[in-house]
């Protein structure tokens, strides 16, 4: 069963970015979030809606992301 890609691996994971804790300097988490990249081949679904992009990580992880007008 192939998957349903709306766009190829790498031009999904640009186009998302997933909330991670960020680490401070001493190596503890800060207790904010920031953004980070998403790899190509950690993409196994997109889909694309009106311009909304929607990206399945094969960790099962759902990132969502908007499409350059």
């Amino acid at each position: 069963m192939e998957n349903p890609m709306d766009l190829a691996p790498a031009e999904a994971a640009k186009l998302v970015k997933r909330q991670v804790p960020e680490v401070g300097k001493d190596g503890k988490t800060t207790g904010k979030l920031v953004d980070a990249s998403v790899k190509a081949d950690e993409v196994f679904a997109s889909r694309v809606r009106d311009d909304k992009l929607t990206v399945v990580t094969t960790a099962g992880e759902k990132l969502t992301g908007t499409l350059a007008k």
